[in-house]
C-alpha cells in the first residue's frame, strides 16, 4: 500500500470521526431515548452511503471517477472511521447477493453477537482490576 492511500485513509478517518461524534450528537440531542439512536443513525447513515458508493464503483470504468487514493479515503477511512458497522453491512450484502445465505446468516451472528460478548467480557475483565 502506497504511503498516498495511507493518507488518505488518515484524512478520511479524520474527518468521518469528528462526523461520527457532530451526527451522534446532534440525533441524540433530538431523540432523547435509552435507545442509542445516535450510533443507530451514524450506522444506518455509513451504511447506506457505503453501498451507493460500491454501487458506482462497481458500475463505473476502473479509477476513472474515483482513484484508488480517494476511494480509500472515501471507505476506510471516512466510512471505517464514520461507522465500522457499514464495512459489515457490505460484506454481508455480497455475500447474500451472491447466494451464500448460510455464510452471511453466520457474518451478520457473529458480528453481532460475537461484538457484543467481546464488548463484554473487555467490560468485565477490565472492570474486575478496579474492583
Amino acid at each position: 500500500m502506497s504511503w498516498q492511500t495511507l493518507l488518505a485513509i488518515g484524512a478520511g478517518g479524520f474527518i468521518g470521526a469528528i462526523l461520527r461524534a457532530y451526527f451522534n450528537g446532534v440525533i441524540s440531542h433530538h431523540f432523547p431515548h435509552s435507545l442509542p439512536f445516535g450510533t443507530l443513525g451514524v450506522n444506518l447513515l455509513g451504511s447506506l452511503i457505503i453501498g451507493i458508493l460500491f454501487a458506482i464503483f462497481a458500475n463505473t470504468t476502473q479509477d476513472t471517477l474515483f482513484s484508488v487514493e480517494m476511494k480509500s479515503f472515501l471507505t476506510t477511512g471516512l466510512l471505517g472511521a464514520l461507522t465500522t458497522y457499514s464495512t459489515f453491512a457490505m460484506e454481508s450484502f455480497f455475500l447474500l447477493q451472491g447466494g451464500s445465505y448460510l455464510l452471511a446468516a453466520a457474518n451478520m451472528a457473529m458480528n453481532v453477537f460475537g461484538t457484543v460478548l467481546m464488548a463484554g467480557v473487555g467490560f468485565t475483565l477490565t472492570s474486575s482490576f478496579f474492583n
